[in-house]
């Protein structure tokens, strides 16, 4: 190892260890263990420019022990990675200032706690709770297979970057980094490299506490790759190893560095705690010493690391996005078509062509259920949206999402622009490899049943951390479920996700809102959607008797009035399969002379953005008698029944039974909905005289 790799190496980790001593706060075992192979791969291998960092072809570095977050700070520091917004326009700053070191996990700074994408320009990935990143970096080697297959020419290779990723013993334990690893070794990834830091040591203590597997082995029996570095701080080995990756055409790989925590001071007998917190002041000293490095220094970058990072990860990220950029311009004149493509798919714009061949149906009182209809509007849009891709986990016959076009085809080994990505049984690296896919420009969908949305939760959190535009398809939405039981019955799934910041949950009535529902949820650039849609038919509602369908654009609308021009005396709202009970319920109280409206609230949350006005002319605040109907718990309908409204949802799990029993026993009824209205009128009127009289 040179004198500057020396250097450099130690600077990496003494800028980590003062960074996290300062804010008394966070991990230093990584950084340290960890600085040399992230400093030969960044040096010698990674194509990034640090001046360009949004370059669509370059490689992608995520943290996926975001733990170590200190490693990455460091990194972009030294790199002087240059800050840049969701469009690529310079801020005038760098990623990461020296200031922004000396404040880490402070509020203000650009450094927080675990790396954060769109905060901080050069973080590929929120990589928070541990196997997300990692399950991500297979959708963005995916990615780059299907971008390569779809646009790449004979003379023109515009996409052929790689993928890597730091990763832990923690990952190795979690389910979701074996779901995704899987994944990858089957459709043949060997653009994904996966370094696991293997230092033995987790938050409680020795990881043979609780694991001692051979990762290598099991890596091998997935159909990885395997190498092996026992000693991270031998260059030489390290750089075989990555040189072992780059030869590799057929697979993954997996390179296990046995690194060492609290490396550098012989005198750490806790190396727990030099994992889990902050050395402390004697114990900084005493790895200072070790390193050779100024005791009492602090924040120090001698001189001509710098240089080293610019000479080497910058001369060669540059020139390297100089020629693509070149080439690009060149693609461009001989390929505008798919010129267009790229530009718009790295805009995150939507062909006009997809909305406006989304259909509309007919007025049918059998109806159809909406996974039906709204698998007829996918279809119909996604010819005019190539870059659409997703699947389901193992599910595409129930869930309707299997795109059905001859030219969509299906993801594989041989056949990498397939849109149609067969995920398996395998709900929780479903998600995170969506939202890889959103990372890379794709646009993601996933698709599973409504029940098992609760594996999906940390993706679909992380879908919104992000914002990322991924959609997540949900169907068998309710105990319409039937005969499955409640095992298969969602109940609190709803609520819950509606409890999701910036996730735009959406549950359509009918044909027509579940095709608007689609319309909606292309149309979000900076925020996912969750579709719930209905295994059960319901009427298709007849748009010259009532409002139009285009009103779910708004989140909630005016579904009908009471008729004869009689003034509203109560407000009947509902979603999914339960806004045609709303429906019937309307029109028998129009037969006793009782003047309702409906109102359908598809999306609570776009309903929520809209102004006042419009909000108090869907639902009058005058208007007290309210009854709301969800086949779901009842949590949140408040806000709009009121404390004396009417609820009527689920209290209980479901039950096993045919479907229109089990309407009949938990009161998803017209008399049921009949007699909270007339209940709710006779409430009102009670106040309205109690009122008056005193």
């Amino acid at each position: 190892m040179s004198d500057i790799d020396q250097l450099c190496i130690n600077t990496i980790r003494t800028l980590s260890i003062d960074a996290i001593q300062k804010a008394n706060s966070g991990h230093p075992g990584a950084p340290m263990g960890m600085a040399a192979p992230t400093y030969d791969l960044w040096t010698e291998r990674l194509n990034y420019d640090p001046k360009n960092p949004l370059w669509p072809n370059r490689d992608r570095f995520v943290l996926s022990a975001g733990h170590a977050s200190m490693l990455l700070y460091s990194m972009l520091h030294l790199s002087k990675v240059e800050a840049v917004d969701h469009d690529g326009k310079k801020l005038n700053r760098l990623a990461v200032s020296m200031d922004d070191v000396k404040s880490f996990r402070q509020a203000g700074s650009y450094t927080p706690g675990h790396p954060e994408y769109g905060m901080t320009t050069g973080v590929e990935a929120t990589t928070g709770p541990l196997g997300q990143g990692i399950a991500m970096t297979v959708g963005m080697a995916l990615s780059e297979k299907w971008l390569a297959a779809h646009y790449n020419r004979p003379e023109f290779k515009l996409f052929d970057y790689n993928v890597y990723a730091i990763t832990s013993d923690g990952e190795m334990m979690e389910g979701i980094g074996s779901e995704a690893a899987s994944l990858a070794a089957h459709w043949k990834l060997d653009n994904l490299c996966w370094i696991y830091d293997s230092n033995n040591v987790t938050l409680d203590g020795p990881a043979g506490w609780a694991f001692s597997e051979d990762v290598g082995a099991r890596f091998l029996a997935y159909g990885w790759n395997v190498l092996h570095v026992r000693d991270a701080n031998d260059l030489k080995q390290v750089q075989a190893a990555y040189q072992g990756f780059l030869e590799e055409k057929s697979r993954p790989t997996l390179i296990i560095v046995e690194s060492h925590i609290g490396y550098g001071s012989p005198n750490k007998q806790d190396s727990n705690k030099s994992h889990g917190s902050p050395l402390g002041a004697d114990e900084v000293k005493l790895t200072k010493k070790f390193y050779g490095w100024p005791e009492d220094s602090s924040f120090l970058v001698p001189d001509g690391v710098y240089e080293r990072f610019s000479d080497t990860l910058g001369k060669r990220g540059g020139e390297a996005h100089n020629k693509w950029a070149e080439l690009f311009t060149a693609y461009k004149a001989k390929y505008p078509d798919e010129g267009k493509q790229i530009d718009a798919l790295i805009a995150k714009e939507v062909p006009q062509a997809a909305y406006d061949a989304i259909p509309t149906f007919p007025a049918d009182a059998k109806g159809i259920a909406t996974r039906e209809s709204a698998s007829k509007a996918e279809n119909a849009l996604a010819p005019h949206y190539p870059w659409l891709v997703g699947g389901s986990a193992d599910l595409d016959e129930s869930t309707k999402t299997n795109q059905t076009a001859k030219e969509a085809g299906t993801f594989r080994p041989d056949s990498r622009g397939g849109r149609n990505v067969h995920f398996g049984v395998r709900e929780h690296a479903m998600g995170a490899i969506c939202n890889g896919m959103a990372l890379s420009g794709l646009r993601p969908y996933g698709a599973t049943f409504l029940i098992f949305s609760d594996y999906l939760r940390p993706a679909i959190r992380l879908s919104s951390l992000q914002e990322l535009n991924s959609i997540w398809v949900f169907t068998h939405d309710s105990i319409g479920v039937g005969e499955d039981g409640p095992t298969h019955q969602p109940v609190e799934q709803i609520p819950s996700l509606r409890a999701i910041p910036g996730l735009f949950v959406v549950r359509p009535g009918d044909a027509n809102e579940a095709a608007e529902a689609w319309k909606f949820a292309i149309g979000l650039k900076k925020n996912p959607s969750a579709l719930i849609l209905s295994r059960q038919p319901m009427p298709t509602l007849d748009r010259n008797v009532y409002k139009p369908a285009a009103g779910v654009q708004r989140g909630a609308y005016v579904l009908a009035d009471p008729k004869d021009g009689k003034d509203v005396e109560v407000i009947l709202m509902g979603t999914g399969s339960e806004l045609y009970l709303c429906v019937e319920t309307y029109e028998a109280l129009a037969k006793e002379g009782i003047g309702a409206r409906v109102v359908s609230m598809p999306c609570w949350e776009q309903f929520e953005l809209q102004d006042e006005a419009y909000k108090d002319e869907v639902l009058p605040p005058h208007v007290a008698a309210r009854v709301a109907v969800e086949q779901a718990a009842t949590m949140g309908w408040e806000k709009y029944v009121g404390r004396n409204g009417a609820i009527i949802g689920m209290h209980t799990f479901g039950a096993s039974a045919p479907l229109k029993s089990l309407l009949t026993k938990f009161g998803f009824t017209p008399e049921k909905m009949v007699e909270a209205a007339k209940g709710q009128i006779e409430k009102q009127r009670a106040a309205g005289m109690k009122a008056a009289a005193e």
